[in-house]
């Protein structure tokens, strides 16, 4: 299997609809202490791919910190698939010659206030074809622990083939039981890290990721740097909402801000809606060489409040009329994020009635990314919107 075609978490698994229910796992989480708010950092693949090394994290998490990103509250260094090596005579993983010392690199990254990340598979193989993590999954998470690692991506990738040919019963707990062993293995070490499920939202993931222990569970396939792409899977997003909260998030994948792929109202769209849907945030390009627009994009700390807010309530969709979106996310400090979307290429009017929204008399609002108090707004409120573009509006009752 070659890294272009790469199974990437979007695979196209032949998986038949798994409509039968299995009695529920007892939900333990791999760590209760960890990702009460969505985990906010960086991940190797979507800009480095294959092409990440020792010297890449390092001055990654250099740029972290020199643009502002940590302080903003981006603290995951996060290196995905093709770091492994090979398995010694007693079993252990090894890091493969572009990660001469794993445990030095953790050290690094922890010394400029970060954590640092891992990826594995809970097949025989990563996506990637490297070595997965079956059957040595207490070998593996004790091997993580010893290095200071503190995020887990734990990828489907070789496991899902061996589903595609069980039933579907069968097949629904082959995967459970998977990332069940490496929860447990995970607990015994008793390291607080982040488990992150990587399984593309099979088998409606949601609605037991919790159980399973997972921290996050990513909801769909791999994102693209497009706006068709990022639009499918954000707005795909509608319905998922009592699923997520302190220590489980919905993960619609990562961010693709500063990649070059999308104009600027499209990457705004972007990163307003993985915050309003309280969305990991990792991001997922190159920080050594971002713009300005980008720095300030992603360290806005407006739209970071809104991921971040402590209700940890992720947005649903609460008005759909053609290409134009209105979502609505309940705050902790009694506020409502408002969000316009104009999925049309094309400048459009979009009219807010608060009454429909359940406001029951005139509101005051705040326009999140101009930055601009807007005074008491009528119930009927008009708004023109560029296209495939966003207005975020914090509003009081």
């Amino acid at each position: 299997m070659t890294i272009s075609n790469k199974f990437i978490c979007g695979a196209r698994l032949a998986l038949a609809s798994f409509a039968i229910f299995l009695g529920a796992v007892p939900a333990q989480a791999a760590s209760n202490s960890v990702a009460l708010t969505p985990p906010m950092g960086w991940n190797s693949w979507n800009h480095f791919a294959e092409k990440i090394d020792d010297a890449t994290v390092r001055a990654q998490a250099d740029a972290m910190v020199s643009s502002g990103m940590r302080d903003a509250g981006y603290i995951y260094v996060n290196i995905d698939d093709t770091w492994e090596g090979e398995r010694d005579a007693q079993g252990v993983i090894h890091s493969n010659a572009k990660f001469p010392d794993m445990k030095a690199l953790a050290d690094y990254v922890h010394s400029k206030g970060l954590k640092l990340g891992i990826y594995s598979s809970p097949g025989d193989k990563t996506c990637a074809g490297f070595a997965g993590s079956l059957d040595h999954e207490e070998q593996d998470a004790k091997t993580y622990a010893a290095w200071g690692i503190d995020y887990l991506k734990y990828d489907l990738c070789s496991l899902g083939e061996k589903m595609e040919h069980a039933e579907p019963m069968v097949a629904r707990k082959i995967m459970r039981d998977a990332y069940v062993k490496m929860r447990d293995a995970i607990a015994k070490t008793g390291r607080p890290i982040v488990y992150s499920l990587c399984q593309y939202g099979y088998d409606s993931v949601w609605h037991w990721g919790a159980e399973v222990g997972g921290n996050a569970w990513r909801t769909t396939g791999d994102i693209t740097d497009n706006y068709s792409r990022m639009a499918e899977i954000g707005f795909g997003q509608a319905g998922l909402s009592k699923f997520a909260g302190p220590g489980h998030w919905n993960d619609p994948d990562m961010l693709e801000v500063g990649n070059g792929g999308m104009k600027p109202e499209e990457y705004r769209t972007h990163i307003s809606l993985w915050a309003m849907l309280a969305a990991p945030l990792l991001a997922g390009n190159d920080l050594t060489a971002m713009s300005k627009e980008t720095i300030a994009m992603l360290t806005n700390k407006d739209i970071i409040a809104i991921d971040q807010d402590k209700a940890g309530k992720q947005a649903d969709r609460v008005v759909a009329e053609g290409e134009l979106e209105i979502w609505s996310k309940p705050m902790a400090d009694g506020s409502t994020i408002i969000g316009l979307f104009n999925r049309h290429d094309v400048y459009n009017e979009i009219v807010v009635d608060f009454h429909k929204l359940g406001f029951k008399k005139p509101v005051r609002a705040h326009d999140v990314w101009a930055n601009q108090d807007l005074g008491k707004l009528p119930m009927d409120a008009h708004f023109l919107i560029g296209g495939h573009d966003v207005i975020l509006l914090k509003v009081m009752r």
